[in-house]
């Protein structure tokens, strides 16, 4: 595993972003686990946040697009944090873009924050987590009727590998459906082998118990294409 990729998985522990135990999801299953990425708050939170996207949207993506796409309300923060993150560690200037839930009619008006999308652009969407694809069918089509706009791909920061609409994980549905790739800096793959029996600050978050649970989550959820 790469280093950024455990200090990621750390560091999303250490912000109460990513917790362990008894959790009812809005798809009403009860999972183990659970991510809320609405707990990053603080600068300093921001900006390691942004360096964790930007290595990951480089490893995969290279430097080959300049709009990083953040849907409407969580993206926008993290768009403009990878952004920053981005020109500090590869130099490169990539322009942050956003929608609004509702089209402005005055002043900077339309449905878009930021920069403008144009014939052209190549676009990589950038999310906190996806279970289901929705957030995906409803900002797609906003991408597609700015222009001829090429959608490199999607980065979020967690997989849950777990089943989307069908047998296979949310990330694969969007790739077969829209095709362009769907990546994560971590999956909770690597999370389980990054803290199963290895304690964080003197604590252990996944021990025998929870790993246990977290294996009889996945017989009844796990994508097929785990």
């Amino acid at each position: 595993m790469e280093a950024y990729k455990e200090e990621f998985i750390n560091f999303m522990v250490e912000c109460d972003v990513l917790k362990f135990g008894d959790f009812t999801l809005k798809s009403g299953r009860k999972s183990p686990f659970f991510m809320n990425a609405g707990a990053y708050v603080t600068g300093s939170q921001l900006s390691r946040l942004g360096e964790y996207y930007a290595k990951a949207i480089h490893e995969h993506y290279g430097d080959d697009f300049d709009v990083l796409f953040g849907p409407a309300y969580k993206g926008i923060p993290l768009s403009t944090a990878t952004v920053i993150a981005y020109s500090r560690l590869y130099g490169k200037e990539i322009r942050y873009c956003s929608n609004r839930k509702e089209a402005k009619d005055h002043g900077d008006a339309g449905i878009l924050l930021g920069s403008s999308l144009k014939d052209g652009d190549r676009v990589v969407i950038i999310e906190d987590v996806t279970t289901s694809g929705k957030s995906i069918e409803e900002t797609f089509p906003i991408i597609q009727a700015q222009g001829k706009v090429e959608i490199k791909g999607l980065m979020v920061s967690l997989n849950r590998m777990e089943k989307g609409k069908g047998t296979k994980s949310a990330l694969a549905e969007i790739t077969d459906l829209y095709g362009f790739p769907a990546n994560a800096i971590v999956s909770m793959c690597d999370v389980v082998e990054c803290l199963y029996n290895k304690p964080v600050n003197g604590k252990v978050l996944i021990d025998d118990k929870l790993k246990a649970a977290i294996d009889e989550y996945y017989k009844q959820y796990g994508a097929s294409d785990n």
